[in-house]
């Protein structure tokens, strides 16, 4: 089925979906190593027996990942190459061009502060983003945007979307939330290094102690985050602050493990 839709110019958002899961056979939310090599082969098998060549940006994606055993994708990168009818995902590839900008649209409409954006915040995130794209849409079309969001991203099938679920809305090389997931911790190493850094006692970090947080933190991660990053680590978490006061559950969000 999803060799098939490979075949079409134009797909709908449900065979992107399908696409997706299809090579996606890990469920990890990136299609790489073997899966991408899978899918290069397959959209190029497909698109020749449809007598299609490829397109220019098909034949770009082939050139840059086609011999890179390593290569890895997320669902972004696959929007582009794959344009849907309905191809809302590339919107916020336009409009959330860094993971500065994404912490900032997270904290918009995570309004609660719950840690989640939940159904109905995700829609209201569609409709701002349908409307500033100047894209016409009915209340019926809003409902299977946002049901179909949560069917991509929701990888636990909770109803909600965590931020790093979220966060795989980005291109992979601005998702900076994939260096953080080999150095999450417990909520109870969590809150010791919360109070280490809270040197004042204030019940928040501001930007100075987050510095020396972070640079601890690449010592002792090395492998994982690098040191030169610091600034740009620096300011995508200070995003999600309440005026340069970044509270424990802010900071949660990027370094503690979901341990539900």
């Amino acid at each position: 089925m999803a060799e098939t839709h490979l075949q079409g110019v134009e797909i709908s958002a449900t065979q992107f979906l399908e696409i997706w899961r299809h090579y996606d056979t890990d469920g990890n939310g990136y299609i790489e190593g073997k899966e991408l090599q899978n899918f290069i082969q397959e959209l190029q098998q497909a698109r020749k027996k449809a007598g299609l060549d490829l397109s220019e940006k098909m034949k770009a994606f082939v050139d840059q990942y086609g011999q890179n055993t390593d290569g890895k994708i997320g669902i972004s990168e696959l929007a582009q190459i794959l344009p849907t009818e309905e191809n809302f995902l590339l919107f916020f590839r336009q409009q959330l061009k860094s993971s500065a900008e994404f912490m900032q649209t997270w904290r918009r409409y995570d309004t609660d502060h719950s840690g989640y954006i939940e159904t109905e915040e995700l829609k209201n995130f569609l409709k701002d983003l349908l409307q500033k794209a100047k894209k016409s849409y009915d209340d019926s079309k809003l409902e299977e945007y946002t049901q179909t969001m949560l069917r991509m991203f929701d990888s636990n099938n909770d109803g909600k979307l965590g931020l790093t679920e979220m966060a795989r809305l980005l291109p992979v090389q601005e998702n900076f939330l994939l260096k953080f997931q080999g150095v999450k911790m417990s909520g109870k190493e969590f809150n010791k290094v919360f109070e280490l850094y809270d040197q004042d006692g204030s019940g928040y970090i501001d930007e100075n102690e987050l510095e020396a947080l972070l640079k601890d933190l690449c010592d002792k991660n090395k492998t994982e985050l690098d040191i030169n990053n610091v600034a740009t680590y620096k300011k995508s978490i200070m995003a999600l602050s309440d005026g340069g006061k970044l509270y424990r559950t802010e900071l949660a969000l990027v370094l503690c493990a979901d341990e539900n």
